[in-house]
């Protein structure tokens, strides 16, 4: 069993039953396939919930050279970063298939997180669950350095790049890149 299956499995919390209980602050929208649903450099101001479907998170350099950074199923959050103060996307979400998705804005979220401790319990594994299987990933014989190849690639020679909406996004420093704001 997976660290994600493992994880869901211990939660008795209905994330599906909560989620639509949420008095204000969200929507649920329908994305046909190929729609962007969010941009690199767009503001971050909500969370959200892929209901079904499929989404691709990409980043582009300034040079125009994309790399998928995640694709997400059925059942993820993305956008999260805006909970940390991330004042812009990082990345540009864009359906794969046709998706429903939930929008929850940042004050919503912030809410719930605070005053529904199941929700909180849950959303926490979720994200350390999430990032455990990407180091997981990342240690697998062949993956490292592939991953790391295309990353280099993609930024080689890149001081800055610039989202499209003139933002910042990375820089280059002795220890590798950094995201910036």
């Amino acid at each position: 069993m997976t660290t994600v299956a493992a994880a869901r499995k211990r939660s008795k919390f209905d994330l599906k039953t909560f989620l639509s209980t949420i008095d204000s602050g969200r929507t649920i929208a329908a994305v046909p396939k190929k729609e962007t649903i969010f941009a690199q450099g767009d503001s971050a101001d909500s969370v959200f919930y892929l209901q079904n479907g499929k989404v691709r998170l990409a980043v582009v350099a300034a040079s125009g050279k994309e790399a998928t950074i995640r694709i997400l199923n059925e059942g993820d959050f993305f956008g999260e970063g805006c909970l940390t103060g991330q004042p812009r996307r990082m990345c540009t979400a864009t359906a794969m298939t046709d998706c429903t998705v939930m929008r929850i804005d940042k004050k919503s979220m912030m809410e719930v997180i605070h005053r529904e401790r199941a929700f909180y319990d849950m959303f926490v594994a979720y994200v350390l669950t999430r990032n455990i299987r990407y180091e997981e990933d990342f240690d697998k014989p062949g993956t490292r350095r592939f991953k790391t190849n295309n990353l280099v690639a993609l930024f080689r020679k890149t001081k800055k790049t610039v989202c499209s909406r003139g933002c910042e996004v990375f820089s280059r420093s002795a220890r590798g890149f950094r995201a910036r704001t």
